[in-house]
Order: structure tokens, then sequence, then C-alpha cells
């Protein structure tokens, strides 16, 4: 293990160092924000809309007799708003809300974000954004913080240290690197290898188990890429699905059939990790409940545990999928689309072969984790029994995992 592991390790350092961006990043003058402030709403005065237009009525139903009556969703009105940073913090400014389609509601104390302008006269003007969710966010990561610890304690606390090495590496590497002109597929390979090494070791600690979760995701996660390299050559996908992957491929020239397989990649290791450990932990503990069980009777029983498990983990994925991309299928089924057209359609083609090739992986990785950690948890130094063991009597070797 040590002679692939301390290799894998190097070689992933190797390659931080070497692609780590600089710190110029490219930065399109057009894609400046206007400056930011937060305020609270004191009060909202509310007044009639004007009429909407004639055209801008449903089909069907302008001038039609005992057609039920819509009501105006927009509110529209001015809000006064207490300033709570920027330059003018503590003053109260009144703003317009926002009345277009799908506008959001704002009610007084509500916590608000406004874009700030500059004025005419010199004084800046400002415009309601969104609401400010910086306080519920963190009560809702302090509730996950303290329900993680209470139940995993030590364990717990290293799981939240992982997961931050994990937002670091992402932030801090894989966005930068594949912005500054790195290969999206070269970060993404570094950046898994990266996690995988870090976060594994660093949660469940330095043991064979864990060495053998590293080897088992290690391998998985080749095959899984491999398989979406030929997916994505076989269906001809680009990456190029939307607005944002387009300005990525005009603005930054970025390759976006690289980014998805580099997406393919960072998406299938969070599962890979979670099947590779629960398959190592549980030849483990299966070879201490019965030291003297052998590498095939010991491999059957925990394949047996792998394979609910994916059972389970295949429809996760798919039902995953599915809730992100409920708007869209919506939207599909509105526009009397057949299944075969909707199937085949750039989106739903690209999210079809992420979760397959990610699946496939995933199901490599349970024979794959489950035979390692066997031959590991039966491998006797000796070979044989103690000959000063009495026949029949277990050896000193078999009452003792390796684990």
């Amino acid at each position: 293990m040590l002679a692939v592991i301390v290799p894998l390790a190097v070689a992933t350092l190797a390659g931080l160092i070497w692609m780590w961006p600089s710190d110029r990043q490219p930065v399109d003058p057009g894609s400046a924000q206007m400056p930011k402030v937060t305020g609270t709403v004191a009060r909202v005065s509310l007044k009639p809309c004007p009429a909407a237009a004639p055209d801008a009525q449903p089909p069907g139903t302008a001038g039609t007799e005992g057609a039920r009556p819509r009501t105006d969703p927009r509110r529209c009105g001015t809000a006064t708003v207490e300033l709570t940073s920027g330059p003018l913090a503590g003053r109260f400014v009144s703003v317009e809300l926002p009345s277009g389609p799908g506008s959001r509601v704002f009610e007084p104390d509500d916590d608000v974000v406004l874009v700030e302008a500059p004025g005419d006269s010199g004084t800046p003007s400002y415009q309601l954004s969104d609401h400010d969710r910086s306080r519920p966010l963190w009560l809702v990561a302090g509730a996950f913080v303290l329900a993680v610890i209470a139940f995993g304690r030590w364990r717990g606390l290293t799981a939240l240290i992982g997961l931050g090495v994990t937002f670091a590496l992402l932030v801090l590497f894989l966005i930068p690197a594949i912005l500054d002109g790195r290969s999206p597929l070269g970060a993404a390979i570094v950046c898994a290898a990266a996690i995988m090494l870090a976060v594994l070791y660093l949660t469940h600690g330095f043991s064979l188990t864990t060495s053998v979760a590293v080897l088992g995701t290690l391998g998985s996660l080749a095959l899984t890429g491999l398989l979406a390299m030929l997916a994505i050559d076989l269906t001809r996908l680009t990456g190029i699905t939307d607005d944002s992957s387009l300005s990525l491929d005009l603005s930054y020239s970025i390759n976006t059939q690289g980014l998805l397989l580099a997406s393919v990649i960072i998406g299938s290791l969070g599962v890979l990790d979670d099947v590779t450990v629960t398959q190592a932990a549980t030849v483990r503990e299966l070879a201490r409940a019965d030291a003297s069980r052998s590498f095939g009777r010991l491999y059957r029983a925990a394949a047996r545990v792998g394979r609910a498990h994916i059972a389970s983990v295949i429809n996760t994925i798919v039902l995953a999928y599915a809730g992100a991309s409920l708007p869209l299928m919506l939207l599909f089924s509105v526009g009397g689309q057949s299944l075969g057209e909707v199937v085949t359609t750039p989106v739903i083609a690209q999210e079809i072969v992420r979760s397959v090739a990610g699946t496939l992986g995933l199901i490599a990785a349970v024979p794959f984790t489950t035979a390692l950690a066997a031959l590991v948890a039966t491998w006797r130094p000796d070979g044989d029994e103690d000959p000063g063991v009495p026949a029949g009597a277990p050896s000193p070797a078999a009452t003792h995992s390796p684990f």
C-alpha cells in the first residue's frame, strides 16, 4: 500500500505546486459589479399598480365572459430602508419596490441587500436587490456543526475539518486554476487526489482500513474518469448547455468539454469515498467478529452489504439529478416534447452521462475495495500456524485481525 500511496501523495503535492494559480486572475472589465450595501426595511408604502397591457394577458382570457378574475401578483410602491453598511450607514433611504414578474416580496423588518449606483447630484441612489441571508445561513451552519459534533464527537470534529479542507481546495485551487488557464481535467484530478488523501486520513485516521479505502477510491475514480471520457466522446457532448457555460467558452476560452469531465470526477468522489470507506469498515468488523473467516467467506459476506448499499445509492443519485432538473423537466413537459426528444437534448444527455459514469464507478468500487480489504484481513505474516500451538487450537495470528 505504501508503494502506491506514498508516490501518489508526492505526485499530488507536486501537482498542487505546479498548477497552483497565479496571484493575478483575469478579470473581465465588463463584468465589474456595482457596490452593494445591506439594510433593514423600516416600512413599506403600497400603491395600486399600473393596469397591465392587453397583450400581457394570458391567451384566451381577454374579453372572455365568465373568465376567472386574476389577482395582480405585483406589489408596487416604495420602501424606507435603514442602511446598516456602507458610507451612509445609519441613514434612511427611500427605494422603489420591484414589481416585475417573479419579483421578491419585501416586508418591514426584512434584512435586505441594496445595489448602490451614482446619483445625479453626487449622492448615491439605491435599488433593492435581494434579501440578506447571511444571518439565517449562519444559524443553519451553526445547527449543522452542533449536530455533527454532538453525534460524532471527535470523529465529527475531524469530519468538519475535512469538509473545510474540501471547500478550501475547491475555492482556492480548482476554480482559480481553471480561470488561470490550467486544464480543467488536470486540475480536477489533482484536486480530487488531494481531497481524497487529506479528508480520508484526517477523518478516519492513519490505519489499514483507511488505506484500503484510499486505494479503492483511487481505482474506482480512475475507472469513472475513463468511462466518462469515452461516454462524452461517444455522445459528442460539448459541455455547453446554458448561458454560463457559453460565457465561459466565449469570454475565457475554457475547455467546456474538459470542464464537464472535471465535474464528473469531482462529483463522483463524494459518493465513492462513502462506498469505499463503508466496505473497508464492513470487512474490518466482520474480521474482528470472526477472525477464522477465509478470504472467500469474508468477501461474500461484505459483498452482500455492498450490493444493498449500491442499490440505495443508485436511487439516491437518480433522485438528486431529477430534483435538480425538475424545473427544466416541467418546461419540457409544458412544451409537449416526447420522451425521446427530451432525453437527447444536451442538458439531459449530459446528466445521463454524468450519472451513468458515476454509477458504473460505484459498482466497480464494491468488489475492488471488498477484495482488497478481505485480502488484508486474511493476510498472515508467517503463512502457517504457529508450530507451538496444539492441533485444533486457533493460532495467535488467526485471533487478531491486521485492522
